[in-house]
C-alpha cells in the first residue's frame, strides 16, 4: 500500500491537469482554474513528499 498511494497521487495530479487544460480551451473563469491548478499541485507535492525518506 505504501508504494500505491503516490502513484495514485501522481495519477490524480495528472488528471486534474488534463482537466484544467480542457477547461482553460473551453474558456472557463480564472478563479476556477486557478483552484484546480492548486489542486494539481498539492497531489503532485503530495506524491512527491510521501516518496521522501524518513523515519515512519
Amino acid at each position: 500500500m505504501n508504494s500505491l498511494l503516490p502513484v495514485a497521487l501522481f495519477a490524480l495530479s495528472g488528471v486534474l491537469i488534463g482537466g484544467l487544460w480542457s477547461m482553460r480551451r473551453q474558456g472557463s473563469s480564472r478563479a476556477v482554474l486557478g483552484l484546480m491548478t492548486v489542486l494539481a499541485l498539492l497531489a503532485a507535492a503530495g506524491g512527491v513528499l510521501w516518496l521522501l525518506p524518513g523515519d515512519g
